[in-house]
């Protein structure tokens, strides 16, 4: 099977070929530190789509510099929901892409609070005025979570793609 960041130039394409739109994409990190960033710009060619990326490790720089409300910080910490869902919503705006998605999460090995335990990770990606999250639960060490974080998001941004594809082939 192709690697993510392989099929979502493939799909970048071919969704260019049949709407005549090359969708930009850019990228808001936490946790995986710049990793989906860099595994998109493993990809010959990648600089037709890639916008660039932000990485926002601490929480004063997701509030300052990404634009996340010190109120969602406040309320449901940096590792959220609505966290991921804010990051994704800005990234979307100030690195001017169609498509944005973001992580926040714990990386291991400490950091672990109540409710949210080692591992966790909050994935988003906004596109046109719809956004949505995922959770994960990922089990291995520091390295482990970050690679499957980065993976993890590379496939949510994959699926969205194959939709946006078959949405436009009913439209054509």
């Amino acid at each position: 099977m192709a690697e993510a960041e392989a099929e979502i130039a493939r799909l970048i394409r071919e969704y260019r070929d049949k709407t005549g739109k090359l969708l930009a994409i850019g990228t808001v990190e936490s946790a995986t530190g710049g990793r989906i960033a860099d595994r998109i710009t493993n990809v010959p060619g990648s600089s037709d789509y890639f916008r660039g990326s932000i990485v926002s490790y601490s929480d004063d720089l997701k509030s300052a510099i990404v634009g996340v409300k010190k109120a969602t910080l406040d309320r449901y910490g940096a590792v959220s929901q609505q966290t991921a869902l804010e990051m994704a919503q800005a990234g979307k705006s100030l690195l001017g892409v169609d498509i944005c998605i973001s992580d926040t999460g714990i990386a291991g090995p400490a950091g672990a609070a109540p409710g949210k335990p080692l591992g966790l990770f909050y994935l988003g990606l906004v596109a046109n005025d719809e956004g949505r999250t995922q959770k994960y639960i990922f089990p291995g060490d520091r390295e482990e979570n970050k690679r499957a974080a980065a993976e993890a998001a590379l496939n949510m941004l994959k699926r969205y793609l194959l939709a946006q594809l078959k949405e436009s082939e009913k439209a054509a």
